[in-house]
């Protein structure tokens, strides 16, 4: 009786050991997950490097991103571009960007050569490596390749532009699918020691964009003639976001005709009304830039009108603005676009 005891107290205790065993492999990988930002996750497309926890997240539905490809080479202060050896690929889609920290004895070469060669295996054409270009060496710091966004970090958003800037590395890549092709833009920086002023440990991070080249859902509403006239009437002008132009161009897009129809159903319905068009942009780029930027946008619209919906040029005139009179931040994407604009005021 005595020796059957014996035997279930053994195989109990094994049993829990191995409980206790189980829970101590396991605890590595939880204290790994929850070293996450709440919320990130990894791109389905794109592994991390080994124990890395991701520290800034975030995704956007679509965007412009410039893709670097070639040297960088400057800073334009007139346009607020920056200048590449080649022109960078122009692509829109949807973005997510993931900010990883690699803490110990991880360099930012090493995390550099990890992508490289998980993106190779998964079929990802190289584009650029900064570390094969014998021109970038005379840029100490060339980490111009961020795109404007906010992203949500438990870190410094300062983090990669305060890093040692010799041990900067940047690396781009493409693969073609039948779905859309993706496009990837690594940064990796390296940290010598702590730092607490930018929340940094010693280490490296490393920036991952992932951009899913897709067009845009078109998802705006147009705004009909009597809407228009309402506002008009309770508030002196209409704000227009269905008419719309490439960056930096005041070429009208073709699915901007919808709004354009409604301006013409509005002035045909009340001859005696004419009115200024009014071009505003965000602040992205110098003041006399923007400011003949959006001239030439209101110019586009009129010339728009009266060629193609019979509207008389003596009843519409071209105002552009520049960023003078913003509805929102200019901080943020969502405020930016916002501020992007066509509106109608009585002349």
């Amino acid at each position: 009786m005595n020796g059957r005891r014996r035997g279930k107290d053994g195989a109990m205790r094994w049993a829990v050991g191995m409980v206790f065993c189980c829970l101590a492999l396991l605890t590595p990988t939880i204290a790994a997950l929850a070293a996450d930002l709440p919320g990130a996750k990894d791109h389905p497309l794109l592994k991390r490097f080994g124990t890395s926890a991701i520290v800034g997240y975030d995704t956007k539905q679509f965007v412009q991103y410039d893709l670097q490809t070639a040297t960088f080479t400057g800073f334009d202060l007139t346009t607020r571009t920056r200048q590449y050896a080649s022109p960078p690929l122009a692509l829109e889609g949807s973005l997510t960007r993931i900010w990883y920290e690699a803490a110990g004895d991880t360099s930012s070469l090493e995390l550099l050569r990890n992508y490289s060669n998980e993106l190779t295996g998964q079929g990802f054409e190289i584009l650029y490596d900064s570390t094969k270009d014998q021109a970038a060496i005379k840029w100490n710091n060339f980490l111009a390749p961020f795109n404007a966004m906010n992203i949500k970090t438990n870190r410094s958003y300062y983090v990669f532009y305060a890093a040692n800037s010799r041990d900067l590395k940047v690396l781009s890549a493409k693969k073609e699918r039948t779905e859309g092709d993706v496009y990837v833009s690594l940064i990796t920086v390296q940290w010598d020691k702590d730092d607490a002023i930018y929340k940094s440990k010693r280490g490296a991070y490393a920036a991952v964009d992932v951009i899913e080249v897709k067009p845009m859902t078109q998802n705006m509403v147009t705004v009909k003639a009597d809407e228009m006239a309402k506002s008009i009437a309770a508030s002196g002008k209409v704000a227009l976001y269905g008419i719309l132009f490439d960056f930096n161009k005041a070429d009208i897009k073709p699915e901007s005709k919808p709004a354009l129809e409604e301006i013409a159903k509005l002035l045909k319905a009340d001859p005696a009304m004419n009115l200024h068009v009014v071009g505003h942009t965000d602040n992205v780029g110098s003041y006399d830039f923007n400011l003949n930027l959006s001239k030439r946008r209101a110019e586009a619209v009129v010339a728009a009108l009266s060629g193609e919906y019979g509207i008389s040029g003596t009843r519409l005139t071209a105002n552009g603005v520049a960023n003078l009179a913003p509805v929102a931040t200019n901080t943020t994407e969502e405020g930016r676009a916002k501020n992007r604009r066509v509106e109608l005021v009585p002349r």
